[in-house]
């Protein structure tokens, strides 16, 4: 592999996502060569272990033999099927029928989209239709949670709740609204459980009232942990109080599980922690595990049958795709579940335990103000001052620091902008990975604590 022809080409003519383009063009790209289970390989022959599935979506690791043989299979047989004009193919049906049997509820149908952000997409426009069928037009506006993140296509970036996915973009748009995070950390509820959920319930009461009561207003979006906004893990009790509050407003309840979907926290759908009944939800990553291109919106009896049923014959419902259905994603898909159903989630479980018993050691450490871990899924949120919560100085580039010092490590993570580590290792990870991924992290923070000037910042 040529490596400098290729950073150099990159840096002409390929545009990243979500990243500083200058930035980008001024350090160039690494260029990832091969994979094989939870282990990358660069250009460079660095080997690195992957700690953040891709992003977020690698779940049953690299190289899995059974999931690439399925999309060689299907990539002869059949390599594009279009599902509309009443086509439809074999692995969409069967992929359609066996994750319905999995979902929460009465979700007994799906859509396949391409990814998340444009499942978020569909669900909006479901929404439209499903109110127009019902007969309330008016219920328009939609309710999301501040530090969530639904994609990056322009409506669902304004449901998503992230300044960079904002900045000159005239998102959110004036029916997407946002309450306060169920941040058990940072909440001025403080860390009380209750308290949290009350004033989380309080909150959507208040919103709601300021658009005009819930005659206004078509649905409360959420993800069951915020991944994006730093893996923030609400308390427990909050999804079902949200739920009952949804329900008894008349608004619908619509879960992300784009990040927490296929064993991400531990069972296929984080909904099952608290038995979640949600109108839709949103599914991608680890439907396929990144091997293909593909996400889902599962939809309930009423919103599919009320669509249905007040659609004059005759007449499309004009949501669709190129790429829905697609035969050999779903072909990869089913595998990819072959393997969830056959042990996978239960490995995820197993190792999920170890490494949160490893995370919560780290709370000792002098830049580590909370951790927070649900299964495979977990944040390590730094401070300057434990007592006071203090955020690191942007200055102080502890962010571009971690993801420097990572790479050099050979271990890969998340570093978020407002400086909290994000990791969601494969779950076909081993404990011994997992501890080498988490002595890694020790080693990182201790290399960032020695820069004179982050050190000068710490309270201890």
């Amino acid at each position: 592999m040529d490596t400098p022809r290729l950073v150099s080409l990159d840096r002409e003519h390929l545009i990243h996502p979500v990243s500083s383009w200058q930035g980008h063009e001024a350090s160039g790209a690494t260029i990832l060569e091969s994979g094989k289970g939870v282990w990358l390989t660069d250009s460079k022959g660095n080997r690195l272990l992957d700690g953040f599935s891709g992003l977020w979506c690698v779940n049953t690791g690299y190289g899995c033999e059974s999931v690439i043989e399925a999309g060689r299979r299907q990539l002869e047989k059949l390599p594009y099927a279009t599902g509309y004009f009443g086509f439809s193919n074999e692995p969409a049906i069967e992929l359609a029928a066996r994750l319905t049997r999995h979902a929460p509820g009465h979700l007994n149908h799906i859509y396949f989209a391409l990814g998340g952000s444009d499942a978020v997409d569909s669900t909006l426009r479901f929404i439209r239709y499903y109110q127009h069928a019902r007969g309330t037009p008016e219920k328009r506006h939609v309710i999301g949670l501040q530090k969530g993140y639904h994609g990056s296509s322009f409506v669902g970036a304004g449901l998503t709740a992230l300044p960079v996915f904002h900045r000159d973009a005239d998102v959110p748009l004036p029916w997407q609204h946002h309450i306060p995070s169920p941040d058990p950390y940072r909440h001025l509820a403080g860390p009380d459980a209750e308290a949290i959920i009350r004033a989380s319930v309080q909150a959507l009461h208040d919103e709601i009232a300021k658009i005009g009561g819930p005659q206004h207003v078509a649905a409360f979006y959420c993800e069951l942990v915020q991944g994006s906004g730093g893996v923030i893990i609400p308390p427990k009790g909050w999804a079902t109080a949200m739920q009952t509050a949804c329900r008894e407003l008349d608004i619908l309840f619509v879960v992300d599980e784009v990040i927490t979907g296929f064993g991400r926290t531990g069972p296929l759908f984080a909904c099952a922690h608290e038995n979640i009944e949600p109108d839709m939800m949103t599914v991608a990553k680890g439907l396929t595990a990144g091997y293909a291109p593909m996400g889902g919106v599962f939809m309930s009896d009423t919103i599919y049958e009320t669509i249905r049923d007040k659609t004059p014959p005759g007449v499309s419902v004009g949501h669709g795709q190129t790429y829905s259905a697609h035969p050999v994603s779903a072909a990869i898909g089913l595998a990819v579940l072959d393997l969830y159903e056959g042990g996978l989630l239960e490995n995820g479980t197993r190792v999920g335990e170890h490494l949160a018993t490893r995370l919560r050691g780290l709370g000792n450490h002098p830049l580590v103000g909370t951790t927070r871990s649900l299964g495979m899924l977990a944040g390590i949120e730094l401070v300057t001052d434990k007592a006071t919560k203090t955020k690191p100085d942007a200055q102080l580039g502890i962010s571009g620091k971690l993801s420097r010092y990572g790479y050099e490590q050979g271990i890969l993570f998340r570093a978020f902008g407002d400086d909290v580590i994000g990791l969601a290792p494969p779950l076909c990870s081993t404990i011994a990975e997992m501890d080498q991924l988490c002595d890694g992290i020790v080693s990182i923070l201790d290399r960032v604590m020695d820069d004179p000037a982050v050190a000068s910042a710490l309270k201890t």
